[in-house]
């Protein structure tokens, strides 16, 4: 059997960040939701049962969280920062989706807040 394709996600990860061009936001904060999928190669950890054969959820985690207490003026700049950071210490990672949202941000509109999408491939596995 051969997996044609992998993933590894995490949805829904939580954050009190001060991103926004509005100074109230740098001074208040926000909360902010962020969702990865990662395209990554799980054929070794699917026969060895060993986490050093796949991308360590722990990890991965640990350097979004960095990314996000970086403030910001744009979500889309942290985004790329998070990708960028990714795929400069997991070499292996082929895609990259992520998404934030931004919870209840200023703008006067009722719904669960507003946020950017980057679908990014990395150039050195191609």
């Amino acid at each position: 059997m051969k997996i044609r394709n992998s993933y590894i996600f995490l949805n829904g990860l939580r954050f009190h960040a001060f991103h926004g061009v509005i100074p109230q936001e740098r001074l208040t904060g926000n909360d902010y939701r962020v969702d990865l999928r990662i395209s990554y190669p799980l054929d070794e950890a699917v026969i060895s049962d060993d986490v050093a054969d796949t991308l360590n959820y722990a990890a991965v985690y640990e350097l979004v969280s960095q990314e996000m207490k970086v403030p910001g003026n744009l979500v889309e700049r942290v985004a790329y920062r998070i990708a960028d950071r990714l795929f400069r210490k997991f070499s292996s990672i082929r895609e990259l989706d992520i998404k934030i949202l931004k919870c209840n941000p200023p703008m006067g509109a009722d719904g669960e807040g507003a946020g950017i999408e980057l679908h990014l491939i990395n150039d050195k596995t191609e």
